[in-house]
């Protein structure tokens, strides 16, 4: 299994427009086929901080979720305009 988890910060005034950015990516990611979890949080305190935890199947399962129309449209065009990535990191679930 593989876990990947990412920060984003949403650009001042665009909090609600990260979230429903995330909340569509969630919502398709979680219908492909290796995808076992898509969770999206929201910092209680700083609305802007965003918390991705995602698990995959294998890698294979984490490229395709990569190459999906959902993801190329919603986490690589239209989430840079609005947010900026913080960190990204991917784990081996033991």
């Amino acid at each position: 299994m593989i876990v990947l988890t990412v920060q984003w910060l949403a650009n001042i005034g665009e909090e609600d427009k990260v979230r429903d950015l995330f909340l569509n990516l969630a919502e398709a990611s979680r219908k492909e086929p290796g995808c076992k979890l898509y969770l999206v949080h929201q910092h209680r305190d700083n609305r802007r901080r965003f918390f991705l935890y995602e698990q995959y199947e294998d890698d294979a399962a984490l490229q395709a979720h990569r190459d999906s129309p959902h993801f190329q449209t919603y986490g690589m065009q239209h989430l840079p305009e609005v947010a900026k990535r913080i960190e990204g990191e991917l784990y081996n679930q033991l």
